[in-house]
């Protein structure tokens, strides 16, 4: 006899040979080969493995885990003398090959199979004998003792197989009259499932047939008690029927049977006309109106029906905008429409069955209670048949899954089905739906239309700014603006701002929007009630930050799990409409988002089902994350951790690889963390994180200095200074102090930056921090050279330059170095000047890829040195070197700067109209950074290169708008040159070598 595996999972898992035991090793081993049995001849993904075997937490090394088990069975195997291979590698995962081994589960499908087609070509006998053989494989509850969510479901799923077999079996002896011989195992049944109506309906059919008449009064009863007191409903139709039947001493009319017997009606008595009221005061929606009319146009290569689907979260209108296109679409359907709410999100009670529908539909479609068939499969056809030949449009409103949709679309291609659902439904899109509205939010005009249409115009136009805040707290969902526009019209007396009040107070705003019944709070409940516990949590943890969107890395840190699973969870919460999808990074990883009203909920359930240590201590992952990243990015953008100072804040690290993927543009990071990063800063400063407050401001300046981002440099150190100083923090307070001070330097307002400069110098005196100190000594000597005290700003340069030499700062070395060279200049010592600007771009050099920052500030220096010396060549050279850096790294203001002195190059090396384009060119630039003292230089600049073409009129126009701009700012000397030169008095001639003044040129603080 040819040998083989014998494998069985219809009960305890067993692998034999000759009926001897082959073992099969630990519980991993025994997960992962009844998934490979479960699908036979099939791939299974190792993912699907991992989380067979570890659920939604696998460890870093499951993959190699799964490899373990997998060479562990095939040695199994080959011990018990099968050499070949049974399991197979095949991309993405293994597959078990049957071929001549048993598998106990393909076997019974394959008996099943053939009682069926016995049915069909009424062979009731041999019906009768393959059924029986196809249940004598079962040994018990099957896959008993392996673990797992998926291979329990899989285990639910086989016993629903096998009763719903034992019912066939049953009915196949019924009709050939074997009453008496079933009855044992039958009642037997019906205890241990006491809900199962159809067994019940047989085990009363065989007890009357048998003629035990009061015991199956009985079990009806029985049956009744039963379902009334689990489920708080009555017995179904066809029981009921046969009760009644019964009584009356008669059997009942239609025994379910493998058949389905009576004959069908040919055609409906009436058209079914089902759809709900349509709703009222419908705002907006034309585009996805006009989407589901594409249902109406017949499809060149399908024979199956039309189908559409709305997605969208709970609350936005899905149900109302299916009725409203029902209705105004009915008229094509002549024969009826059908609406069912399949309860896919119903708080109280299970999901309606497809079964269930299909019952409901076949009454509605004429066709007697006692000829609809018990089995959803033969529904299920009588439907399809029914509906062959009609155009009836079914609406199938809240579905949670394809399951439930599927036995419900007609086959014939003149009906149309719409479905509803706040789920993806995957299976549904693999066949793509003819019309696929993903539902978002109303515009702000729709919402305040909706209003109108509730509250009345009037009341709306008597303060449209509280109408458009009240759409907006509303988060432009119909669901709640529906709410907020009854409260109003409900009580008239109200103002629409008056609810604006109320709805502002975030920790009200769900309970403001949740009376009576309908309720946004309800509506959110209960699709997170359908997550799976690993995806609640980060809904939980991510309501928890103030972030205006994030990456799914901010889940893995919030979770302190790896990144795939963090995408896995957010994309869940994706399907789940939890969260929105905005677009995509620098890197190209998706960006995420919530709408207002849910981070409220998650925010509710977090402090309903977490403890505030663990709130806590997931915010703080977060944040120093946040602050690892940020402070990665600044060292690469400056080469090196230089011209910062840090907490001892610990960093919540990444892995190595998404580290590197995240930051191969620093600045790009930055600027798309920006927002996020302003928050967690004024977020951290709020909870007391002084220290992780003030030092994520230091790394992310970098980027505010460089993108022009003076309101949100400004926010960030003045929320980190505060909460410094509420902790007593000096070092804390002195850099922020220092942050603030070259703040009002950039800004041109220098005694508000030296007061600040001299407040943090002592405060880092105090604090015994020498680097911070040396960095405030360097900007005061800007200051200092600013103001012509040069021999002081050659004092602080130098005892700044000591200490960055000594702790290693590189940039600030090369920035001290070019800001020497600047005072050199002023004194009119070019050749010094010269030299110490060549010393700082030695410096630069150093510091290798990163420097780019200091190379360019130095090679701006050296060419303003080279303008000086009327080297004009050599300058144009230099400056068109410099642009090229400040381009790439998107600095404006550098770039401005670069292109001023680039035109004065042009300018000295009498190229007019050459040197006229050019400052045109880096006003345009100046124009995207605010600063009037730049705008004011080149305008003064550009004057001369039209004065010089010969067109006055715009050479007057431009130094009227420099004079303007240096009276702004206070800057007399340079207000006083553009009065001269538009007097007329003054030709201009050659700009001082101080034209851009080392405070406004990169790398300023």
């Amino acid at each position: 006899m040819e040998k083989r595996l014998n494998f069985k999972v219809l009960g305890p898992l067993e692998v034999t040979s000759h009926d001897a035991q082959v073992p099969v090793g630990g519980p991993r081993h025994r997960t992962i080969l009844v998934m490979l049995l479960l699908s036979p001849g099939r791939i299974v993904a190792v993912d699907t493995l991992i989380e067979a075997v570890w659920g939604d937490r696998p460890p870093a090394t499951a993959r190699t885990q799964v490899s373990i088990c997998i060479a562990a069975l095939r040695k199994t195997f080959k011990a018990a003398g099968f050499p070949g291979e049974v399991i197979v590698t095949a991309h993405p995962g293994y597959l078990l090959q049957v071929g001549m081994h048993r598998l106990d589960s393909e076997e019974f499908s394959a008996l099943v199979s053939s009682a069926e087609l016995a049915v069909r070509n009424s062979r009731p006998a041999e019906a009768a004998r393959c059924y029986a053989e196809a249940l004598a494989l079962w040994r018990g509850r099957p896959l008993d003792g392996v673990t797992g969510r998926l291979v329990e479901d899989e285990a639910r799923r086989l016993e629903e197989l096998r009763l719903d077999t034992y019912e066939n079996a049953t009915a196949v002896h019924i009709q050939l009259g074997e009453h008496q011989k079933i009855l044992p195992d039958l009642a037997a049944m019906v205890r241990e499932h006491p809900l199962r109506e159809r067994a019940r309906h047989q085990l009363i059919t065989a007890q009357y047939q048998s003629g035990r008449r009061a015991e199956a009064l009985e079990t009806f009863r029985d049956g009744r008690r039963w379902m009334i007191e689990e489920l708080g409903l009555e017995p179904g139709p066809a029981l009921s029927e046969l009760h009644n039947a019964i009584l009356q001493d008669e059997l009942s009319p239609a025994v379910p049977g493998p058949d389905g017997e009576g004959p069908l009606p040919s055609k409906p008595v009436g058209d079914p006309l089902e759809l709900p009221p349509d709703v009222p005061g419908l705002a907006g929606r034309k585009e996805e109106l006009a989407q589901l009319d594409e249902l109406l146009t017949p499809a060149v290569e399908s024979n199956g029906p039309a189908t559409g689907l709305i997605t969208g979260v709970g609350g936005v209108g899905k149900t109302g905008l299916a009725v409203h296109w029902a209705h105004q679409v009915a008229e094509h359907f002549p024969d009826g429409q059908l609406f069912a709410d399949l309860r896919g999100y119903d708080e109280h009670l299970e999901p309606t069955t497809a079964g269930e529908i299909l019952g409901r539909f076949l009454r509605s479609l004429s066709v007697p209670t006692a000829q609809i068939p018990s089995e959803p499969e033969e529904r299920a056809a009588l439907y399809r048949s029914l509906l062959a030949d009609r155009r009836v449009l079914v609406v199938l409103d809240n579905v949670r899954t394809y399951a439930q949709v599927r036995p419900l679309l007609p086959g014939s291609g003149g009906c149309c089905v719409l479905v509803t659902s706040r789920e993806q439904l995957s299976e549904m899109l693999a066949w793509p739906p003819r019309a696929w509205v993903r539902l978002g939010r109303l515009s702000p005009y729709e919402a305040v239309e909706l209003l109108e249409k509730i509250v009345g115009e009037e009341r709306v136009a008597a303060d449209p700014p509280s109408a458009a805040r009240l759409a907006e707290l509303c988060d432009l969902l119909p669901l709640a603006l529906r709410i907020a526009g009854a409260r109003l019209a409900s009580k008239p007396h109200w103002t629409v701002s008056r609810l604006v009040r109320r709805l502002s107070d975030e920790r009200q705003r769900l309970d403001e929007l949740s009376s009576g019944e309908s309720q946004v709070r309800a509506s959110f409940a209960l699709t997170y009630r359908g997550l799976t516990a690993a995806t609640a949590l980060l809904y939980r943890r991510l309501g928890l930050l103030d972030a205006p969107d994030f990456g799914a890395w901010v889940a893995a840190a919030l979770l302190d799990t790896d990144l795939l699973t963090g995408e896995r969870l957010v994309e869940q919460l994706v399907d789940a409409q939890f969260l929105d999808v905005v677009g995509l990074d620098a890197t190209g990883h998706p960006r995420y988002r919530f709408q207002n009203l849910l981070r409220l909920f998650a925010r509710e359930r977090a402090e309903a089902e977490d403890t505030a240590e663990d709130r806590r201590a997931a915010q703080e992952r977060a944040f120093r994350a946040y602050l690892a990243l940020a402070e990665q990015a600044h060292q690469r953008a400056f080469g090196g951790d230089f011209s910062v100072i840090h907490s001892a804040v610990p960093r919540y690290r990444l892995p190595g690889e998404l580290g590197e993927g995240l930051l191969t543009d620093p600045l790009g990071w930055l600027e798309t963390e920006r927002l996020s990063l302003v928050a967690v800063v004024d977020q951290a400063a709020a909870l007391g994180l002084d220290e992780l407050a003030w030092d994520l401001t230091m790394s992310v300046v970098v980027l505010f200095e460089t993108r022009n981002y003076l309101d949100d440099w400004r926010e960030c150190s003045e929320r980190a200074l505060a909460a410094a100083r509420a902790a007593g923090n000096a070092r804390g307070q002195a850099a922020m102090l220092h942050n603030l001070g070259a703040l009002e330097m950039r800004l041109r307002h220098f005694s508000k930056a030296y007061a600040s400069f001299a407040e943090a110098l002592e405060l880092h005196g105090r604090a015994g921090e020498e680097h911070g100190h040396a960095l405030v000594l360097r900007n005061m000597a800007m200051i200092d050279e600013m103001r012509g005290d040069l021999d002081r700003a050659v004092e602080r340069s130098t005892r700044a330059l000591e200490v960055f030499r000594a702790v290693g700062d590189l940039s600030s070395e090369a920035h001290v170095l070019n800001n020497m060279a600047q005072i050199e200049l002023d004194r009119g010592q070019t050749d010094a000047a010269q030299r110490l600007s060549l010393e700082s771009l030695r410096v630069s050099a150093a510091i290798g890829e990163g420097g780019s920052r200091s190379l360019a500030l130095g090679t701006h220096r050296l060419a303003r040195v080279y303008l000086a010396q009327k080297r004009y060549a050599l300058a144009e050279e230099a400056f068109l070197r410099m642009i090229g850096v400040v381009r790439a790294q998107a600095d404006m203001l550098g770039l401005a700067h670069g292109l001023l002195g680039l035109g004065e190059a042009r300018l000295g090396a009498e190229s007019w109209g050459q040197a006229r384009a050019t400052l045109a060119q880096a006003l345009e630039i100046a124009g995207l950074v605010d600063s009037a003292l730049v705008e004011g230089k080149i305008k003064l600049a550009l004057g001369e290169a039209c004065w010089k073409c010969g067109d006055r009129v715009a050479a007057r126009r431009h130094f009227s708008g420099a004079r303007t701009d240096f009276a702004r700012i206070g800057v007399a000397k340079w207000t006083e040159r553009a009065r001269l030169a538009l007097a007329g008095t003054d030709p201009v001639g050659e700009l001082p070598a101080e034209v851009a003044s080392a405070g406004e040129t990169p790398g300023g603080t």
